[in-house]
């Protein structure tokens, strides 16, 4: 089986051509494939697949976790299905709109000089900001005088954040503290994926505020761990800055694997999302 190792920001999947290969176990391929010892190695399986009947989209896309989970969506990795659809020749069309699990989302792309996908805007829709969409269990958490933000306290450790929630095509929760660096990421990120107030658990971004243009951001992203890019979550960084009144509409978001610009738009409340996509190499998966 032909595979495709690509990456947004160093948010690294293992891509499968479903209009060429045929994937009968994507949730057991994906904790094979994407092991970094025994493996391929990434945060996951992506497969491009025909739309499924009735729906309007060029292509679709399904994102496995490393652990086998099925995510709805996956902003690195949706840019990423844009150029592997476009430089196989499968998906010509400019915009190009994908089918996922969040609904089919449109992407403009533009060029490099060989007339390959070098970078991607995605329209990520309206964010989600209802509690019950998110979704979280707010008899769980403590409410505060700010939107869709809250109080939770971790009980294995006592340990108590505040958290802006929202849904940008998967559950997020954004904490901003002074110091990014100074987060035992390892040791909180999983405490609150599996907090009891969220039953999807949750995705958990940490986030310095360096201006009202500009972010620092650490990711835990549920089913995968620490992870150098997570699109959707920058997504969700730019919303929660807004709703806070700690950034502007528009930021450039650093992550560890690098830069995102994002805008929330006010004309229709969507926000778009522009970032590269970079194919790393091609192989037989023979297992």
């Amino acid at each position: 089986m032909r595979f495709t190792k690509m990456h947004g920001l160093g948010n690294d999947y293992v891509y499968i051509n479903g209009f060429q290969e045929s994937v009968d176990e994507p949730e057991a391929l994906s904790m094979q494939i994407a092991d970094r010892h025994f493996g391929v190695g990434g945060d996951g399986l992506i497969l491009l697949l025909p739309t499924e009947a009735g729906v309007d989209a060029h292509c679709r896309m399904r994102m496995f976790n490393i652990d086998g989970s099925e995510g709805e969506m996956c902003g690195n990795g949706i840019r990423c299905v844009c150029k592997l659809a476009h430089d196989r020749g499968v998906v010509t069309d400019n915009p190009m709109k994908i089918q996922t699990g969040n609904g089919v989302l449109t992407l403009d792309y533009t060029l490099d000089s060989h007339g390959k996908v070098k970078s991607v805007t995605v329209d990520m829709g309206e964010p989600a900001l209802d509690p019950a969409d998110v979704p979280i269990d707010v008899s769980r958490l403590t409410a505060t005088d700010q939107p869709q933000t809250f109080d939770l306290t971790l009980n294995e450790t006592g340990d108590r954040f505040t958290a802006t929630f929202c849904s940008t095509g998967n559950p997020h929760a954004v904490i901003y503290v002074d110091d990014v660096q100074a987060v035992d990421l390892a040791h909180v990120g999983p405490l609150l994926e599996h907090h009891p107030a969220f039953p999807s658990r949750m995705n958990v971004h940490f986030v310095q505020a360096v201006s009202s243009g500009e972010v620092m951001v650490r990711h835990w992203e549920r089913g995968s761990g620490i992870t150098l890019a997570c699109g959707t979550g920058a997504s969700a960084v730019c919303v929660a800055g807004v709703l806070t009144g700690r950034t502007n509409r528009k930021i450039t978001a650093h992550l560890p694997g690098g830069a995102l610009s994002l805008e929330w738009k006010e004309s229709d409340n969507h926000v778009t999302m522009t970032g590269p996509a970079v194919e790393v190499f091609t192989g037989d998966w023979a297992e």
